[in-house]
């Protein structure tokens, strides 16, 4: 059978160029970066290549790059470590309601146990935040606001500049979880107005188990993982060397061939939602129309569980997602969905595909013959389908 893998928002697979750098880090130059003597001093060499590739790509200085072990531990370091360090100057979080769990949880946990208040932004039915909310939410308690880059379910890119101009303009930082969009849409930290990004390497084609912080030069911010000196004091933990090579290989490679993939996986994307919204009857597409990821199709279908379909789906070697894998063992509708205006029934008959790299025109046909075939099963033994 053939397999096609359309869940890359989910993870990547690892490109070959990029273990191929990876490799000699595991054995030939495996020293501890923080060692003054050769084999030490090589890995940190490398370590600090990859950090000044990674921060060259974001338009960054190489010091305001924080390794980290990925994506979930650099939202609950911006977060955290926000809180506490500017706690003296106020207690006012916000966020918004289609965040990923590596914000909301640690918001949650602030408001919690330590006393902190988090007001939570609705958005409109596409999963856009009005920067106006925003502006209206801010008080003079005030310290974070975290809007993410792009939502991982539903592929709606927010409109991050205005929101970090506003946040400029009151003197609170800004952060972007941007796990979705590094490597993936073309843009610099100065473009972005943010003071603080988290991305991840296995979303880019890099390795799991790595990932970055980038704070802005002058930031204010309290590390929560305490013990050596790495990173300046910011991170302590040895560093993991051949993952870092590796996410600075990532990076590269994703510069290298920006362009043409966002065009490629767009076109694609475009090819995939109109199949399924002209094959399938009621079926709607989530996420903005236009103002979403190049690789993101996310379609709630009636009468039918996202579950099954997700299943049945997998039994023709078809490997998709009915949204975040980080809560995939979850019963509960999703919290984007219900966010953006779902009712419980329709948000559990979603399904999100997410193109990458080594999709094909073929897999895209493929998925437009196979689908249809796979809800029109499934809807027959609906008692709520009348077809």
């Amino acid at each position: 059978m053939r397999r096609i893998y359309l869940d890359y928002a989910a993870t990547t697979p690892v490109d070959p160029a990029v273990l191929k750098a990876m490799e000699p880090y595991f054995t030939e130059h495996f020293g501890n970066p923080s060692s003054l003597h050769a084999f030490g001093q090589q890995a940190r060499s490398a370590m600090e290549n990859a950090r000044e590739g990674i921060a060259a790509f974001l338009g960054a200085k190489p010091g305001e790059i924080v390794f980290t072990s990925g994506g979930t531990e650099s939202n609950n370091f911006a977060i955290k470590g926000v809180a506490y360090a500017r706690r003296k100057k106020g207690n006012h979080i916000i966020a918004t309601g289609i965040e990923h769990h590596a914000v909301t949880e640690p918001c949650h946990f602030l408001e919690k146990e330590e006393g902190f208040s988090v007001t939570i932004l609705p958005t409109d039915k596409d999963g856009l935040v009005d920067p106006d909310d925003v502006k209206r939410a801010i008080t003079d308690k005030t310290i974070l606001i975290s809007v993410m880059h792009a939502n991982n379910e539903i592929g709606t890119i927010q409109p991050i500049a205005e929101i970090g101009r506003i946040a400029r303009e009151r003197d609170v930082y800004f952060h972007t979880d941007a796990v979705q969009t590094l490597g993936h849409l073309p843009y610099t930290v100065d473009d972005l107005n943010v003071d603080l990004l988290s991305a991840s390497a296995h979303k880019l084609y890099g390795p799991k188990g790595v990932g970055l912080l980038y704070i802005r030069q002058g930031t204010r911010i309290t590390p929560f993982i305490h013990g050596g000196d790495q990173e300046n004091r910011r991170r302590a933990s040895t560093h993991n060397v051949p993952g870092i090579v590796g996410f600075g290989k990532a990076v590269e490679l994703a510069g290298a061939g920006l362009q043409q993939e966002v065009a490629e996986l767009s076109r694609l994307r475009d090819k995939l939602i109109a199949g399924i919204l002209e094959k399938i009857d009621q079926v709607r597409l989530n996420g903005h129309p236009v103002k979403r990821l190049p690789n993101n199709a996310n379609v709630s279908i009636e009468y039918i569980e996202g579950e099954g379909m997700l299943l049945s789906l997998d039994l023709m070697g078809i490997a998709c997602s009915t949204g975040s894998a980080c809560s995939s063992t979850s019963l509960e509708p999703s919290h984007v969905l219900t966010c953006i205006g779902l009712s419980h029934e329709v948000a559990h008959g979603s399904l999100r595909f997410s193109l990458g790299r080594y999709t094909t025109e073929q897999d895209i046909n493929d998925v437009l013959e196979i689908l249809p075939q796979v809800v029109k099963k499934l809807r027959a033994m609906s008692p709520l389908y009348e077809g």
